[in-house]
């Protein structure tokens, strides 16, 4: 739920910056892949093909996968890498309670599918037997509470996140759910494709019933997808989730029963463990909508859905039916993936999820040098001092606008590698043949952990990300980019290639994180975090005239012929891209301090900064997972994040001889600038 916030971006950061001494004796490379180009493609008609074509062509995305390219290869790496830690702390008698028990037991109940079968269904008995307890709205309300508690998705789900008026002190926030399938237009968008996946859900659903042991599996099913569709019909659509000055609405939990008179705010809140005054309620029509909901839903239908909300959270966790029939939908009909990832590496996500940063202290003491970290903060500073350069020269923007600009620029932190404070996991319970307890012990010391953040100040040496994680974010209440240390790994950064395809790859995404804090949702945060407006009225509407043409440039960007990117939706993350990149030449242009670029491989300096971008892309989808992606996730599939980009930089035009006829010119009019 807190996606929306954090902004987080998947497999697009981390480091680079000029080789050592030591190695600037060696002559340095291109960095340009050869064998992955595709040169009866025109860079100019698509640049992505152009750069990566060949290896498109000739790959084979793995049985287990819906997608695969440079994210997941150094994703597999990583796990290798956690792997090995989880087998030597597998390896040997530990005292019960240290980390290296934890870690190994936590592995070694995933695998022991013989003690899963034997469990079966029943760890769910004791839940099933609360959802039977619940018999008035009173106790429903008490039991949404604590199926988030226990990490499932009841209607009314929380997180805890900063204060968006006042980010010295931590707020807490209600979100929208309740949904089986990933979004509320899954359950309304008409044609055949999306009349198949409602039918095999209902189907989904009555297995998942027979297989717990769960009596009136086809009745069942058809009343819990009707109760879910009267609920997407409430939720705000994804692109209405974009408005953070909408979504920050603090009530008094006193007053809340004005707005949801049939709802029990106070022992919501008991069980939920947050002693607050104030909440703040993300999506208030939402909520009205929901308090009719359970008026005119008769309470036993609410139970039956509350149990399949329990059954489809947990089911990864228990035997092997129950597992192999949520993958068969969730991975094969959704995303059109014929085989489940090798059991190992579900375990080791299950070990990294649920201790991550107990695993991550291990994991950095081998695979992260203190060197890379010091490098991560050079080539960060290089991207700040070419933002800053930029927005003086922003022909736009006015200059009290560009002063608060430069100034939350010059806030931003950067957290590089891992934190400077550790997790505690003491009070985790870990046993070898016990799955479903441990996760359920996990999730409730998270949620623990979350509501003790409510009594205190601000925790700025929190992480949202362990450190083996390949990805990274921007958090706008705190200002802040971070990257994990899984990241800094070749191909993303290598020393012994030169600046120029370093600069296109690490350098554009980490220019994307800071790009965040100036798009259509982080520019509504100061520098210090605060929700404000510190633009004029004259800037922001040329902002927005800038940010609509790029919403319509995407809106044409067809996928399928029936499916085409939805602008909007994606808008912050095609603002980080484009800002990306862009200040990602800029940032090499000024590292030349006025010499010349080298010539290496054929290619200049400019060209292998924008072949740095697009091998930071290379990668293929499932058409099933790219119809997810676009429906569900904010990041536009990677081909329009290469040619949807650079049609927008004046440089890709000379760097590559683009004319018009070409398929991604754009007349100079039309190519959009904002950073």
């Amino acid at each position: 739920m807190k996606n929306f916030i954090v902004l987080a971006v998947l497999v697009s950061l981390v480091i680079s910056c000029s080789p050592t001494s030591e190695q600037k004796s060696e002559p340095l490379t291109s960095g340009v892949y050869m064998e992955n180009m595709d040169s009866t493609v025109r860079p100019g008609d698509n640049f992505q093909r152009f750069v990566n074509g060949l290896w498109m062509k000739n790959t084979k995305i793995p049985e287990d996968k819906s997608s695969y390219g440079i994210g997941y290869m150094v994703h597999e790496r990583s796990q290798d890498a956690v792997k090995a830690i989880i087998e030597q702390s597998s390896n040997g008698e530990f005292e019960n309670g240290s980390d290296e028990q934890k870690i190994g037991d936590l592995y070694a109940s995933y695998m022991n599918m013989e003690a899963r079968n034997e469990l079966g269904a029943k760890p769910l008995e004791t839940e099933f037997a609360k959802i039977d307890a619940i018999n008035d709205k009173v106790g429903l309300s008490n039991y949404f509470a604590y199926s988030g508690k226990v990490g499932n998705q009841p209607p009314v789900g929380f997180f805890v996140y900063p204060n968006m008026k006042d980010p010295t002190q931590y707020a807490f926030y209600t979100w929208q759910g309740g949904l089986g399938l990933p979004d509320r237009e899954y359950y309304f968008t008409e044609g055949e494709k999306s009349e198949n996946i409602r039918s095999e859900y209902v189907s989904h659903i009555s297995k998942m019933f027979d297989l717990a042991g769960l009596t009136g599996g086809a009745s069942d099913a058809a009343s819990i997808m009707d109760l879910e569709t009267n609920i997407a019909e409430l939720h705000w659509k994804k692109e209405d989730t974009r408005d953070m000055v909408a979504l920050f609405n603090l009530y008094p939990v006193d007053s809340l029963d004005g707005l949801m008179p049939s709802f029990d705010w106070a022992a919501y809140m008991e069980e939920v463990g947050a002693n607050q005054e104030n909440i703040v309620i993300t999506q208030p029509s939402y909520i009205l909508g929901l308090n009719n909901l359970i008026e005119k839903t008769d309470l036993n239908v609410w139970k039956t859905y509350l149990k399949w909300v329990v059954l489809n959270g947990s089911a990864g966790n228990l035997n092997e039916a129950l597992d192999k029939q949520n993958f068969a939908f969730y991975g094969t009909t959704l995303r059109g993936t014929p085989e489940q990832l090798p059991m190992w590496r579900r375990a080791v996500n299950n070990v990294n999820g649920n201790l991550g940063e107990m695993v991550g202290k291990v994991y950095v003491s081998k695979h992260f040098p203190p060197e890379a970290k010091d490098k991560m903060q050079s080539l960060v500073g290089n991207l700040i001092k070419a933002y800053d350069a930029s927005i003086n020269e922003l022909d736009w923007m006015g200059t009290e606008t560009r002063m608060q600009a430069l100034d939350k620029l010059s806030k931003f932190t950067p957290k590089i590698g891992y934190p400077d404070k550790w997790k505690d996991y003491s009070d985790i319970e870990i046993v070898s043949d016990n799955l479903y307890n441990n996760s359920k012990s996990a999730t409730l010391s998270a949620h623990s952990r979350e509501m003790t953040k409510l009594q205190g100040p601000i925790d700025k040496t929190e992480w949202g990300m362990n450190p083996q994680t390949v990805n990274a974010y921007y958090n706008p209440a705190q200002n802040e980019i971070v990257f994990p240390a899984a990241i800094l790994q070749p191909p993303f950064f290598d020393m012994t290639v030169d600046d120029a395809v370093n600069y296109g790859a690490i350098g554009g995404v980490i220019g994307h994180e800071i790009g965040h804090g100036f798009d259509d949702q982080g520019s509504t945060f100061d520098g210090d975090g605060v929700l404000r407006n510190w633009w004029t009225e004259n800037d922001k509407e040329e902002f927005k005239k800038r940010t609509s043409a790029l919403v319509e440039q995407y809106n044409e960007f067809k996928v399928f012929d029936d499916l085409n990117v939805n602008g909007e939706f994606t808008l912050g993350e095609n603002i980080g891209d484009l800002g990306g990149l862009s200040i990602a030449l800029k940032a090499y242009k000024m590292s030349l301090n006025g010499e010349e670029a080298p010539i290496i491989d054929g290619f200049t300096g400019e060209q292998r900064v924008f072949i740095g971008w697009a091998q930071a892309w290379l990668g293929k989808s499932r058409e099933e997972a790219l119809r997810v992606q676009v429906r569900t996730d904010p990041h536009s599939p990677r081909d329009f994040r290469v040619n949807g980009v650079v049609r927008n930089i004046a440089e890709f035009y000379t760097a590559f001889d683009v004319q018009e006829g070409d398929s991604l010119y754009l007349p100079p009019e039309q190519r959009v600038k904002i950073w």
